[in-house]
């Protein structure tokens, strides 16, 4: 018993297993769709913040409790307020937060732009903020909820939780001593204890998120370029767009031919002289003694063209000579436009000279 089974050619056309070519990353790249992982970003961001704060805390310790003074002891005791006084106090209260504050805003505004440039280059495009009705299709949304990257991403935050987790319990454990004796120490101790461990654990803690980030960037490009695939039509689509319709194309080389047939067969008339095969080629030379240095060939063709090029010789009284050597050699190395080579000055000379003197005799 034989099983036929009969598979439908379009399904496999529509699956999508081409690698992407160049245009259909430079469109995704031009809708904002590009190779990001919002993990590296944000584990760099930490790791280098809480490596500057491990050096910046001293000097922003000093200017808060600088402010605090102010705020306690100069401002409290001001005699008259205006709104002179008040401006002043605002100002000064401004620049000293701006001083403990700004530093760590612009080090997380480069973090943040760098590690994007890293990722994928420089760009700008207000694709991403107009405004898509489909993204708020809630089937489409349940479909999000339940899809694999979902999983995926939830597996991602549960591997997240848990190793931040275990490095924040590994520092805590293995400081432990100094955490249970803080209830003993003075406040400026246990505050000085809680910065330093917080330090490291933000260190360390940034540290793990980077590896993660290093594997979550891998998955990253992995879907990336899974989205990008484009099935074996969508190629041929994209190079048809490109190159043009084949169809197309040869209608134009088509109008092309028949143009430039129609100004070869202009150029026939003013010819002295068509030399034939007889049947399957035919060459117009034309000379003028005055302008040109050698006769020219103003027209050539074989067959169809051939007999189309005596038809027009023939309806405007220009001699035909039969030669079919010298036809078959000049129609192989010679272009319509060029000069008669000098391999062929003698039997050129021999035709015309024919020509004029049959001409006298008209």
């Amino acid at each position: 018993m034989k099983l036929i089974i009969r598979l439908d050619l379009q399904f496999f056309a529509g699956e999508k297993t081409e690698k992407a070519t160049p245009k259909k990353r430079q469109d995704a790249r031009k809708k904002g769709q590009v190779l990001k992982s919002q993990d590296v970003s944000a584990a760099l961001a930490l790791l280098l913040l809480f490596m500057c704060l491990m050096f910046w805390a001293p000097t922003m310790f000093a200017k808060i409790v600088d402010f605090l003074n102010q705020a306690l002891y100069r401002n409290i005791l001001v005699d008259t307020v205006s709104i002179e006084t008040v401006l002043k106090i605002y100002q000064d209260t401004m620049k000293e937060m701006a001083f403990v504050v700004l530093p760590i805003m612009v080090l997380a505004m480069i973090v943040g732009i760098g590690a994007n440039f890293l990722q994928f280059g420089l760009l700008f495009t207000t694709e991403t903020l107009k405004i898509d009705l489909k993204k708020m299709d809630p089937i489409k949304g349940i479909k999000k909820i339940i899809s694999v990257r979902a999983i995926i991403n939830l597996i991602k935050s549960l591997l997240k939780v848990a190793f931040l987790g275990s490095v924040t319990t590994i520092i805590i454990w293995t400081n432990l001593e100094q955490v249970l004796s803080l209830a003993l120490k003075s406040p400026w101790e246990t505050l000085t204890t809680v910065a330093y461990l917080s330090g490291i654990m933000g260190i360390a803690a940034a540290i793990m998120l980077f590896i993660i980030s290093i594997l979550d960037y891998f998955y990253e490009r992995y879907e990336y370029e899974k989205q990008l695939k484009m099935s074996k039509q969508d190629v041929k689509d994209e190079h048809k767009n490109a190159e043009g319709d084949p169809l197309i194309k040869s209608k134009i080389k088509q109008r092309q031919r028949e143009m430039s047939m129609r100004r070869m067969m202009q150029e026939v008339p003013k010819a002295d002289v068509v030399i034939t095969n007889p049947t399957h080629y035919a060459i117009a030379l034309k000379y003028d003694e005055n302008s040109m240095d050698a006769p020219r060939i103003v027209a050539k063709g074989t067959d169809f063209v051939a007999q189309k090029i005596k038809l027009v010789a023939k309806e405007h009284d220009v001699i035909m000579v039969e030669n079919r050597p010298l036809a078959r050699a000049m129609y192989d190395q010679v272009q319509i436009g060029d000069q008669v080579p000098e391999e062929f000055f003698k039997a050129v000379a021999e035709v015309l000279a024919y020509v004029y003197r049959i001409k006298r005799k008209i």
